[in-house]
């Protein structure tokens, strides 16, 4: 029974000098310049949030953690001292020239990280009116610059999603009023690991939302929410009635790493009914390179019916690895039946400096 007791003695002082060694437990940043103040969540947390706005005549900041979309993922503020893999240094939240800055190594192939990573949410509000909404890794030390700083506790990702979903439904974020808010709010739900984040992204994109939601929400589709990002993203291909919209789900897809998502911008390349989305799916489908997206633009220089998809696919060959591309571009300048087609080929062969252009260039002067 000693023993037992002894080693339950040990392993608790184990955890009071992890905790304490960072100053804080493992659920909350390091807050540093604020009147701090911790507060187990008991109700309804937009209700928390609610009360807590309504009485903000002065500044001052409210946060709590859940857990991360995308453990490489590391964010920290535009003002930070240190680097990915070391931490984020301080965050000074009132320093309002910076935005957050993400930086990841959540490629295919690259070694994970065995623990989750959490996040932290604040809001910051004035004049009892919300005003900011960031988001920052658990990683940064916070400086709140003086201010009160109301750290909640015991928040769960689903009721977090559902505040956030409040500042962002039917929001223009065109506008500049919301930028503060509804961007924060949308890139917050984007980051979260939970389903629920999934439902509301894709609630974001039905058609009665305004179309500047729906273009931000497919950027985060592809950039941060994997197979139910894709499987959103694909049925905003074939039924957005906005090429707009289309067009920004071209460069969403070509972020996403999940399969399927090359074929799906191949097939709008080949299929949208909107020539700006055919040029803009060819675009992003040169920076994936590969022989896939070299056959798709290729196929539409020679297949597509507008002489400006054409004109944008060769573009899009000069965007290409010069050993793939300019090969390409030769045989267009060579061979198109097109004659705008072909200066366009010219123009980037010339562009590129590459001597097999000075060489193709020379022949033609010569014969």
């Amino acid at each position: 029974m000693g023993g037992k007791l002894f080693g339950l003695v040990i392993i608790g002082a184990a955890l009071s000098l992890a905790i304490g060694a960072g100053g804080q437990s493992s659920d909350s940043p390091q807050v540093e310049n604020a009147r701090l103040e911790k507060k187990a969540l008991t109700g309804s947390l937009i209700a928390e949030v609610k009360a807590w706005t309504a009485q903000a005549s002065q500044p001052q900041w409210l946060g709590y953690s859940v857990p991360q979309m995308g453990h490489e993922r590391m964010m920290c503020c535009g003002n930070y001292d240190g680097s990915w893999g070391n931490g984020c240094g301080r965050c000074r939240l009132e320093d309002r020239n910076n935005g957050t800055n993400m930086s990841s190594n959540d490629e295919p192939g690259s070694a994970k990280l065995e623990a989750p990573r959490s996040m932290a949410i604040l809001f910051r509000a004035e004049a009892k009116h919300t005003t900011k909404i960031r988001v920052v890794s658990l990683e940064c030390s916070l400086d709140a610059g003086g201010l009160p700083f109301l750290w909640l506790s015991g928040v769960k990702p689903a009721e977090s999603v559902e505040l956030l979903e409040t500042f962002v439904k039917g929001s223009d974020l065109d506008a500049h009023e919301d930028e503060h808010t509804s961007h924060g709010a949308l890139t917050a739900i984007a980051l979260h690991a939970d389903p629920a984040a999934d439902r509301a992204l894709e609630s974001f994109t039905r058609a009665d939302q305004p179309e500047s939601l729906r273009k931000q929400t497919a950027f985060w589709l592809g950039a941060a929410r994997e197979k139910a990002g894709f499987a959103v993203l694909h049925k905003m291909a074939q039924s957005d009635s906005s090429p707009e919209v289309r067009s920004q789900v071209t460069f969403a897809l070509s972020v996403s790493h999940e399969p399927g998502a090359v074929e799906e911008m191949i097939r709008m390349a080949r299929d949208d009914q909107s020539s700006h989305v055919r040029g803009q799916a060819l675009f992003w489908l040169a920076h994936k390179a590969g022989q896939k997206a070299v056959g798709a633009i290729t196929g539409a220089i020679e297949n597509d019916p507008d002489t400006d998809v054409k004109k944008k696919a060769v573009f899009a060959l000069s965007q290409l690895p010069k050993d793939e591309g300019v090969p390409k571009l030769i045989e267009v300048a060579q061979t198109n039946r097109n004659r705008e087609v072909r200066k366009q080929a010219m123009f980037w062969l010339g562009q590129s400096h590459d001597p097999r252009a000075l060489a193709f260039f020379e022949k033609i002067l010569t014969q």
